[in-house]
């Protein structure tokens, strides 16, 4: 039996956030070969956390910046070490590479927060994204850590492309790994054009692309509010802010709703997903909540980006506001184009989100790579330099806090 350890940023939030669900669906891959997998991070337990040992998975607190780490991971002796974020792989990578230097080394980078850094800060200034932007700090240090291990998953092809031809990062240590949908779980039947009323939206308020997107809306709902007086938008999301509470405004028909206890519930019964996303990166979670539950979304060009390639989208894209209000409103209004899009919206899960053909090709990866491991280690000349002792000054740092913790 394989034995994987999971090092996590945060604990895993299934129904707060994409990252939770994608993480979550990782580790149950691994349960389904019939290896071990224990999870472990640094972080408290959030109120919103799932229950990992109802889902098979052992749980450890693990310290930062702490010797004990070298002393558990010693004893655990794990085949596989997951990263969850390469920030995990900063503080815990080379203590794995010395206690446990055949382990397979996996990055989960959920999204390539360089890239959403770099669009978040264009967007802050005003401007188009620029290769200066993209060629920050964060950059450096994330690109490092996926070239110090075996394998990165990455969650779309955007990405695949900017890291193989921009970065040029070596296309063997990718693997493409979007979200894994169980097609066997999704509705048999799903509410009608006519059983479905309003808008809504959802999204960790923590999330700064989503916190955006909130106060994007704001604009964009009092036009469409105008063409629908009757319609209301519902805003879900786990931790809201008192900023965010402070916009509920029930005579405009904009309500923050904060947490849903079911999100797939409040998704059905709204009749069309608004989500005008103008920066971040990867994949989004809401939108293939939207799919799941077929329902139509609006989106920009950022937010399905990665998510469709050439195939019809489960809605509309628009980046301008008077054209994204019209989509929104004809979506609403008009049955057939709203079946159209719904249909679009199977139509791609089936394409591009079957988790039994994703997580085959994860296991047949990792599999592969672990057989050649010496080999593919030794065709990684960059990621083999960047571990070496002058490389590391994040080993070091760790160390000097360690020793000043004990003064």
């Amino acid at each position: 039996m394989k034995k994987v350890l999971v090092i996590g940023y945060v604990y895993p939030e299934p129904n707060s956030s994409a990252a939770g669900t994608h993480i979550l669906s990782i580790m149950h891959r691994f349960l389904e070969e019939g290896w071990s997998v224990e999870f472990a991070t640094p972080a408290q337990e959030s109120e919103h956390a799932v229950d990992l040992e109802a889902q098979g998975i052992s749980s450890c607190s693990i310290t930062l910046n702490c010797n004990s780490f070298d002393q558990y991971i010693t004893a655990f002796q794990p085949n596989i070490v997951l990263f969850d974020r390469f920030m995990m792989e900063e503080q815990f990578g080379w203590r794995v590479e010395k206690c446990c230097p055949n382990a397979l080394k996996i990055l989960d980078t959920e999204d390539l927060q360089c890239l959403r850094n770099a669009r978040h800060q264009a967007h802050k200034g005003k401007r188009e994204c620029t290769k200066t932007d993209l060629f920050s700090d964060l950059a450096k240090r994330e690109i490092a850590a996926i070239l110090r291990c075996d394998i990165s998953l990455i969650i779309s092809n955007y990405e695949m492309t900017l890291l193989t031809e921009t970065f040029k990062v070596d296309a063997s240590l990718l693997h493409y790994l979007p979200f894994m949908v169980n097609l066997e779980k999704l509705p048999k039947k799903t509410k009608s054009f006519e059983e479905r009323q309003h808008f809504m939206t959802i999204g960790n308020f923590r999330h700064a692309p989503n916190w955006d997107v909130v106060l994007y809306l704001q604009e964009i709902w009092q036009k469409i509010h105008k063409k629908l007086p009757k319609a209301e938008l519902y805003i879900y999301g786990s931790y809201p802010p008192p900023k965010a509470t402070a916009l509920h405004n029930p005579k405009n028909g904009f309500y923050i709703k904060g947490w849903a206890d079911d999100a797939n519930e409040v998704m059905q019964n709204a009749k069309v997903c608004l989500a005008p996303i103008r920066f971040g990166a990867g994949i989004k979670g809401k939108l293939l909540d939207a799919m799941v539950n077929q329902t139509p979304s609006v989106t920009t060009s950022i937010g399905s980006e990665g998510m469709h390639d050439i195939a019809p989208w489960a809605g509309t894209i628009e980046d301008e506001v008077e054209a994204f209000v019209d989509a929104s409103v004809a979506l609403y209004t008009q049955k057939e184009k709203w079946e159209k899009a719904s249909q679009n919206a199977t139509n791609l899960l089936l394409a591009k989100y079957d988790a039994k053909k994703l997580g085959d090709a994860l296991v047949k990866k990792i599999l592969m790579v672990e057989r050649n491991l010496e080999d593919h280690r030794l065709n990684n000349f960059i990621g083999s330099m960047l571990m070496h002792h002058s490389m590391q000054s994040t080993k070091y740092m760790s160390q000097w806090i360690e020793e000043k913790n004990k003064a």
